[in-house]
């Protein structure tokens, strides 16, 4: 029977024990697990000089599966993000974000259930930024104040908003392709094509072509401001939104929001050689090491990670574990009560102590016997 080699990368701040809690449901679900830590962010700098060492891609290209806890991320200074470097440097380019409403949580409404597919390549993040009042900048406003006859202010900083068919391509098609897997009946492109014409339209233009070879899939596109408020009245009627990469990262922000926090909040960032599964939130550090935030988001990272691998049974059996435990509302962090200072809230550890329970509690799972 299979063992699962998988990189375990714990992260800065809260990574650590929300991870650590992560790794023991994961083992009580009877899969097993050959893990293979490596330390990437903040804790990395010291020993190697970089955020991001070399051992940390040669363990994930080598195991082709990871969970990640957060790493930080300093605004406006200091190191470029290492999220945005890794899913880069292994061309994890389709990062998937599912917002669902599980009973008892702090839902803004019930009937929640839809996937972000988002482009992790691409688009703003790319990196391709140039400072206010450098050589490189005065260089390029020159230029394409001359190019476009549009004057851009001397004291500006730019961003280079790259959008490729072949990007635009592979994430329609990505976006087909789980919603087929997954028994979903349509994707949305989402789009800002009436502004930005030759970046979004690109989008939009490559996502109707593709859509024309996946006529078994619904699909429809909506801009991007029209999305937002779709999804807080409607979104019943959505169900796979395939967006570009910043469009991405500010609707998961919202769908976690209506689904209770980012707490619930999982991950996966997807490529054709392998796969890193994280929670959606950041490393909290003023909370590090006190046993108090909430690790579902990592454990349903888990779930994701479990289905990757085919270990169907054991992914379906620890999300209804999970949701029991929501459900229930006795052994859960501060942020799903509806008092963050409930006395009754437990830590971060109990709460892994409270799935293992569920687990236990109902048919053990099944190893899967298909390799991945």
């Amino acid at each position: 029977m299979a063992e699962h080699a998988v990189t375990l990368i714990p992260g800065d701040g809260v990574g650590p024990e929300i991870c650590e809690a992560s790794r023991r449901v994961l083992e009580a679900t009877g899969v097993e697990f050959q893990w293979d830590v490596q330390n990437a962010g903040e804790a990395a700098i010291p020993e190697f000089g970089t955020p991001l060492p070399d051992q940390v891609l040669d363990s994930i290209r080598r195991n082709k599966v990871a969970l990640k806890g957060p790493i930080t991320t300093p605004v406006g200074s200091g190191f470029r993000s290492v999220n945005v470097a890794l899913r880069q440097a292994l061309d994890l380019y389709a990062l998937v974000r599912p917002v669902k409403a599980y009973k008892g949580a702090r839902n803004l409404r019930d009937d929640l259930d839809f996937i972000i597919v988002r482009e992790n390549t691409e688009d703003i993040y790319a990196g391709l930024e140039f400072e206010k009042g450098t050589p490189e900048a005065d260089h390029l406003i020159e230029e394409i104040s001359g190019l476009l006859k549009k004057k851009i202010r001397p004291d500006s900083g730019l961003s280079i908003k790259p959008i490729s068919v072949s990007g635009s391509e592979r994430i329609v098609q990505f976006a087909f392709d789980y919603a087929r897997r997954n028994n979903r009946r349509k994707v949305t492109a989402v789009h800002k094509a009436n502004i930005m014409k030759h970046t979004d339209g690109l989008f939009l233009a490559v996502a109707r072509l593709v859509a024309e070879r996946n006529k078994d899939i619904e699909f429809e596109d909506r801009i991007v401001d029209n999305m937002c408020m779709q999804l807080v009245l409607r979104p019943k009627e959505y169900d796979i939104l395939c967006c570009p990469n910043l469009y991405g990262d500010i609707i998961s922000d919202l769908g976690a929001g209506m689904i209770g926090g980012l707490g619930l909040a999982p991950g996966a960032n997807i490529g054709t050689n392998g796969a890193v599964f994280e929670a959606t939130h950041g490393s909290a550090p003023k909370y590090a090491g006190q046993n108090k935030v909430n690790p579902m988001a990592v454990m349903l990272s888990g779930v994701m990670m479990l289905r990757y691998l085919e270990e169907t049974t054991a992914a379906d059996a620890l999300e209804k574990a999970i949701a029991n435990v929501i459900a229930l509302g006795e052994n859960v962090t501060y942020d799903l009560k509806e008092r963050r200072d409930d006395p009754s809230a437990v830590g971060t550890s109990q709460v892994a102590d409270a799935v293992i329970a569920q687990l236990k509690a109902g048919e053990r799972p099944s190893r899967a016997t298909t390799a991945r």
